[in-house]
């Protein structure tokens, strides 16, 4: 009987291609095929390296109808490996159903390791960094973006979170509206490429910054801010937490008096002040 193959997880390069490491290049050249989030990306990444292989389209649109036949081939005996368009698969990107059915099969699924944005990011912030939580991208809608910030206001861990350069500056101002304009914060944009920046301060200062400077405003982001304090006010949290959600129907001189009147907390601290 032949023996399945084996799902390899490879990291690929999140912008300097000299980060893909030799053991990803002799993971790629061995499968029988690889399954990629942007196959013309991932062509054009083989090509640099002189490679050529299979690739499979795996993508959030059909990665539920994929997985069986992936899974299939891998109990035939083909090695698969699994690739995303940038960095570490899995993280902010599909995969997860592909891996859960392939353990749940019996197949073997081994990490190539390698780039990773938001660890990179953390890496060099200056930020705790024994402890936090990653949130991937936050909402498009504005109203459930506000309320998932809400809800982190009193999470003590460093947040991580990935922003597009289109929203960005609202993402800040949401940001600045849970947290407070004072929470330290720290911007890191297009690591490992030739305009790789990192900023820090507190959300206001980030917010000028990137308001001022278009060149701020482009690429891809990780935002890190650090946890909220062990002496946090809980009425303050509370305020910006109602402030997220009643600012969607108020204005926000409107929604601070009211959120500030339910939680006791003072007006200033949520709108406008730290």
């Amino acid at each position: 009987m032949q023996s399945p193959g084996t799902l390899h997880i490879v990291a690929t390069p999140i912008g300097n291609l000299g980060d893909l490491s030799p053991r990803a290049l002799e993971t790629l050249r061995g499968v029988a095929a690889i399954c990629a989030e942007d196959t013309r990306h991932t062509r054009q990444l083989l090509a640099h390296f002189g490679l050529e292989r299979p690739l499979l389209a795996l993508h959030q649109h059909n990665e539920d109808a994929q997985v069986a036949q992936l899974v299939a081939r891998l109990q035939a005996g083909d090695s698969l490996a699994l690739v995303s368009d940038a960095g570490t698969p899995l993280v902010s990107d599909p995969g997860f159903r592909l891996v859960r059915a392939a353990r749940a099969a019996g197949i073997r699924v081994s990490p190539v390791p390698g780039a990773c944005a938001a660890i990179a990011a953390l890496s060099v912030a200056g930020l705790a960094s024994d402890r936090f939580a990653f949130e991937g991208f936050l909402p498009a809608k504005a109203s459930a973006r506000r309320e998932r910030l809400a809800r982190l206001a009193a999470e003590p861990r460093t947040l991580l979170f990935y922003e597009s350069a289109h929203r960005i500056e609202e993402a800040l101002a949401d940001m600045a509206a849970a947290f407070g304009d004072e929470r330290p914060a720290v911007i890191a944009r297009e690591l490992t490429k030739l305009f790789e920046t990192v900023l820090d301060g507190t959300l206001a200062q980030l917010r000028e910054r990137v308001a001022a400077d278009p060149n701020q405003r482009k690429g891809e982001f990780v935002v890190m801010i650090e946890g909220a304090g062990e002496d946090a006010d809980a009425q303050v949290v509370e305020g910006r937490r109602l402030y997220a959600k009643l600012v969607e129907y108020l204005k926000p001189s409107q929604a601070a008096k009211l959120a500030a009147e339910l939680s006791g907390a003072p007006r200033k601290a949520l709108y406008g002040g730290d």
